[in-house]
């Protein structure tokens, strides 16, 4: 994927090349009849955030995302990563499910999991990838063999910065994307390619004055506007980290067990998401509001089914028990959670071991307290 994008061939004889102009405007309706809410072209000069990201980087906020300093510069110039690249298509998909808009209410019911609404369904990478895929296909229909890569969250690529030039939002104080008419759940997927298409204007921001993403957040990840420290946030937690969560963070996790979204289901700009019609991407399993004890009753072999084509899958079903023991620490006090949690006192994995103890002493206290 990281080799120099192929020197395009002369087009079919007897065709007609579109011009740059009316390029740009037919990929803007195919991604649409593909499924993409909006498409944006930018070039691929980056670097003010090649800057923060160097500054974010060296103030050690990425945690154990070892892979984030590794590729270097190749991230934030992407005619390093791909030679040839002159421009990025940058594509936005809505993923919000139907009814799944109420996250505040879920994070009250403790004795229930919270899973980040973009998880809930099928693994948006394939989702994307296979839509941009089939876009780059209709391209190369048009104007013949052209030089391309297809990108979603797979390889060192800004997307964030990419998508703000190319005019799908501006990056919030929270870090994520963000449209003045649909708010911020929507994934992004990009088209690295050799074509001088023209550029769209880049995006403006509209945050304000407003600061309810970093009151909201349940750890304090954010520690400035625009300035996330992963180490404290519960995705990066939940998500990334492998090792044990920091004790003073557990009781401020709730009952999230993978991924959270309190900064953006606070978010105004919210109000304006429309629910998506991907099928796709419709809760599975039962994830949208699961038990707590059920959750923590699978063994990997139904954990590996019922992830199955999910991108919870990745994370691995240690990390899973432990995000899911923690949760159960957080739980109200109940008889119930302790014997579900006494079952797995002695589980093989030191880290689901060390992880139920806790979460054990914590109910135990509870129930002393009569809470």
């Amino acid at each position: 994927m990281n080799g120099p994008i192929p020197k395009p061939s002369e087009p079919p004889s007897g065709t007609r090349e579109p011009s740059p102009e009316q390029l740009a405007t037919q990929i803007k309706a195919w991604g649409q009849e593909l499924g993409f809410q909006k498409l944006g072209i930018t070039d691929t000069e980056l670097g003010q955030h090649e800057a923060w990201l160097q500054r974010w980087l060296d103030d050690g906020f990425h945690g154990e995302m070892g892979w984030m300093a590794r590729h270097g510069t190749r991230r934030s110039r992407p005619a390093d990563l791909v030679p040839g690249t002159v421009r990025v298509i940058s594509a936005r998909m809505d993923y919000l499910p139907e009814g799944q808009d109420h996250v505040f209410e879920l994070l009250e019911q403790g004795e229930q999991g919270f899973v980040s609404r973009y998880a809930l369904g099928r693994d948006y990478h394939k989702v994307l990838r296979r839509r941009l895929q089939q876009l780059a296909t209709r391209i190369e229909a048009a104007v013949g063999p052209f030089g391309y890569r297809v990108f979603v969250d797979s390889a060192p690529v800004l997307e964030k910065a990419l998508a703000e030039k190319a005019g799908l939002g501006w990056i919030g104080k929270h870090s994520n994307l963000l449209d003045k008419g649909t708010g911020s759940w929507f994934f992004l997927g990009e088209i690295y390619t050799d074509l001088p298409l023209p550029l769209d204007t880049p995006a403006s921001d509209h945050c304000g004055d407003c600061t309810r993403c970093i009151d909201v957040c349940p750890t304090g990840a954010i520690v400035a506007p625009y300035r996330v420290d992963a180490r404290r946030c519960i995705s990066y937690l939940t998500i990334e980290l492998r090792d044990t969560i920091p004790v003073e963070l557990r009781p401020l996790m709730g009952n999230r067990i993978y991924g959270c979204d309190d900064c953006q289901a606070v978010c105004p700009w919210n109000r304006f998401a429309q629910a998506s019609e991907e099928s796709d991407f419709a809760p599975r399993q039962g994830l949208d509001a699961p038990e707590l004890r059920e959750l923590f009753a699978w063994q990997e072999e139904e954990f590996l089914k019922r992830t199955e084509g999910s991108p919870i899958r990745r994370i691995g079903f240690e990390s899973w028990l432990r995000n899911i023991a923690v949760a159960l620490g957080n739980a109200p006090a109940s008889p119930a959670t302790v014997r579900a949690l006494e079952a797995r006192a002695d589980d093989h994995s030191a880290l689901v071991r060390e992880h139920v103890a806790w979460a054990l002493t914590r109910q135990r206290e509870k129930q002393a307290k009569g809470a």
